[in-house]
């Protein structure tokens, strides 16, 4: 599927995973907060990745989670399947699965712990994209992995014809420009204080973790931007600054951060799987304070 022009569309949703309260996989849930999402303006929706707690998420719970989820937005969105391991082998098992229950597109973080070198990184992702059929977004998030998909090896990368994207979380914006001035991938924010500052540079989007409390608001930066109105895509940045401050860099995981704010709305969420622990009441009432603010300031 392609939206909007780009291969998974603008404004994607690094989607959380929901549970039970007896944090069993909650498949309805993921179908109602799917289904608000791409009401709110979600062109996509990239489910398993780290947001959706894919270290903690067994393989039938992941393609169960495609396949609901496929059920649930039919044709009007994008789903890119997270399947990115530390195991080439299980990652290309992953992807055969993802594909069968009706994905798009594949997630593929690079293999972390083992910090292989940038050639074995490189064969990582070839062996991937050559055994599925499905597009592929490289996921470069060093901070995470220790292991980062360097410019050059994204750029011979990028003559796969199945690698297609990057979800950008790098923090190297040179680089990032390096590679879009140089190959076609389509680059999406993957830290949403680099929306805009990306997508002005020619990145596709974002993948968001913010949006899955706040989809339609970060959906009209791009919006603005696409009108010719860098001011108002500038201000509506800014004004989404501290809720994406008191979400990603307050101390508490997304994750995390972003499953206490949706139970407080009463929509899917439920707990957060072992390691990760509940935000505490105090930082649950920081959180909903600066979304009411948010909010407030329409």
């Amino acid at each position: 599927m392609t939206t909007s022009g780009s291969p998974f569309g603008r404004a994607l949703c690094a989607m959380i995973t929901p549970f039970t309260e007896e944090g069993a996989l909650d498949l309805d849930g993921a179908q109602r907060l799917a289904g608000r999402l791409v009401s709110e303006g979600c062109d996509g929706l990239v489910l398993s990745g780290t947001t959706g707690e894919s270290p903690t998420t067994t393989d039938a719970e992941k393609s169960a989670l495609v396949a609901a989820v496929r059920e649930a937005v039919g044709e009007r969105a994008s789903i890119v399947a997270g399947v990115g391991t530390f195991d080439t082998r299980h990652t290309v098992e992953l992807a055969l699965q993802a594909e069968k229950a009706g994905a798009d597109g594949l997630l593929v973080v690079a293999p972390y712990y083992s910090k292989p070198p940038q050639d074995a990184v490189e064969a990582h992702f070839r062996e991937i994209a050559d055994a599925a059929g499905l597009p592929v977004v490289l996921y470069d998030i060093p901070g995470r992995t220790g292991t980062r998909i360097e410019p050059d090896t994204v750029i011979r990368l990028a003559e796969h014809p199945r690698v297609v994207a990057v979800k950008d979380c790098s923090y190297d914006f040179l680089g990032t420009q390096r590679v879009l001035a140089r190959t076609d991938l389509a680059y999406y924010a993957g830290c949403d204080e680099h929306n805009l500052a990306l997508y002005a540079v020619g990145a596709t989007g974002y993948i968001s973790t913010v949006a899955n409390v706040v989809p339609r608001q970060l959906r009209s930066v791009l919006d603005a931007f696409d009108t010719g109105d860098t001011a108002e895509a500038a201000r509506l940045q800014q004004r989404a600054t501290p809720l994406i401050e008191s979400m990603m860099s307050a101390g508490l995981p997304g994750t995390v951060t972003t499953k206490a704010l949706l139970n407080e709305l009463g929509l899917p969420a439920g707990p957060v799987r072992a390691p990760l622990r509940p935000a505490g009441r105090e930082a649950v009432d920081g959180l909903l304070g600066v979304y009411e603010e948010f909010m407030a300031a329409g």
